[in-house]
């Protein structure tokens, strides 16, 4: 059963508060006793070292898409700068390049591959630029990776790692440019997504789509007042804490830094901006595109407690390429490089001496060709 539109929600609850003026009891009722543990586990945090620091730091930039849209970027190299590949990494909707806060010092620091990374925010998410409403789909967000590639990682082999509407923007990228990835694409990580059929289950499919009223009075009422959306976010904020712990997470104890840094990403973006993306989300279907991806070494990666995006959509992604490696994370919720890092950089890091092995492999039938 998925629910994509349960994440959606978490991004836009205070906009659906200004929209019903139900939640505000809610949060009134519950605030105390979220206060009281969120104090908590901050006081747990606070026992610890301090960990949001970006390491290593990056070189920013940008990118402008087809359509104008600025895309707001990033570049780290390789300490002995010189790459055998670049990995491109995508993050899932409602977020932003933090979600890998991870797996760049993971990349970073490896010797074997040495790799470049490329990070970037996606249009209307983090730093990039606000898009019009009618751009905002995976159509388009596949030609923004692609956009991406082109400006910054222009040669050479290339490894793209999408996480939940990231992974769909491979998969659009896929569909329209399949001979990148018999060309260039060596390796693809599709973490915490779907290849569609995302509203086959749960809250009917009227739910994911513009049409729905409540989706159409969140945005209405962030386009129209947007100081009374930011109050309202204000009083809930300790509600929508909660939900998002309880949605992007699958352990209970989680980190409250963890927490926090998926809250701080989601509240930095405009409600009205996310409740754009609702309807190409649960329109999203690119099963077709999938064979396109089976050229490349394939990891589909994704959390058993997934409440999201359940990991029936991975299995279903792993039986249309029977060639991939699935990795199932147990317990852990949408988010596993962030829950379980450690085993979430073990499997890209599979992923990556993969694509290695396979092309030594490949040069070594060219040689004796040649």
């Amino acid at each position: 059963m998925v629910r994509p539109q349960v994440w959606g929600a978490i991004a836009g609850a205070t906009g659906a508060v200004a929209a019903t003026g139900v939640a505000v009891g809610v949060a009134a009722r519950k605030r105390s006793q979220i206060v009281t543990a969120h104090r908590r586990l901050a006081k747990e945090l606070s026992e610890g070292d301090d960990p949001l620091g970006l390491v290593p730091p990056g070189e920013p930039s940008s990118v402008t898409a087809d359509d104008g849209v600025r895309l707001s970027c990033e570049e780290i190299e390789p300490a002995d700068g010189r790459a055998s590949m670049t990995v491109v990494l995508v993050h899932g909707f409602a977020l932003d390049r933090r979600t890998w806060h991870f797996q760049r010092p993971m990349l970073a620091e490896l010797v074997d591959p040495s790799v470049r990374v490329v990070l970037y925010d996606q249009r209307s998410h983090g730093r990039s630029e606000r898009a019009p409403r009618e751009s905002c789909t995976i159509e388009q967000l596949g030609h923004d990776l692609d956009a991406v590639i082109r400006a910054l990682a222009s040669e050479g082999p290339l490894v793209l790692v999408g996480h939940s509407m990231g992974g769909m923007t491979i998969m659009a990228l896929a569909e329209q440019r399949p001979e990148l990835f018999t060309d260039r694409v060596v390796g693809v990580a599709l973490v915490s997504t779907s290849a569609g059929e995302m509203a086959s289950g749960g809250l009917p499919g009227a739910l994911l789509s513009r049409n729905n009223p409540l989706v159409r009075g969140v945005g209405l009422a962030a386009r129209l007042q947007p100081r009374l959306v930011t109050g309202v976010r204000r009083i809930a904020g300790d509600l929508i804490w909660s939900i998002t712990r309880s949605f992007a997470y699958g352990d209970r104890s989680v980190a409250p830094w963890l927490v926090d840094l998926v809250d701080t990403m989601i509240s930095a973006n405009a409600v009205d901006a996310l409740t754009d993306f609702v309807d190409t989300v649960g329109s999203h279907n690119r099963i077709a595109a999938l064979p396109g991806l089976s050229t490349c070494e394939v990891l589909v990666a994704a959390g058993e407690a997934d409440r999201v995006i359940p990991f029936s959509h991975a299995e279903r992604i792993a039986a249309e390429l029977p060639d991939a490696t699935l990795v199932r994370f147990p317990g852990v919720g949408h988010l596993p490089m962030l829950e379980q890092p450690e085993a979430m950089d073990a499997a890209l890091l599979d992923l990556l001496q993969r694509c290695v092995a396979k092309r030594r492999g490949g040069l070594r039938r060219l040689r004796r060709r040649a």
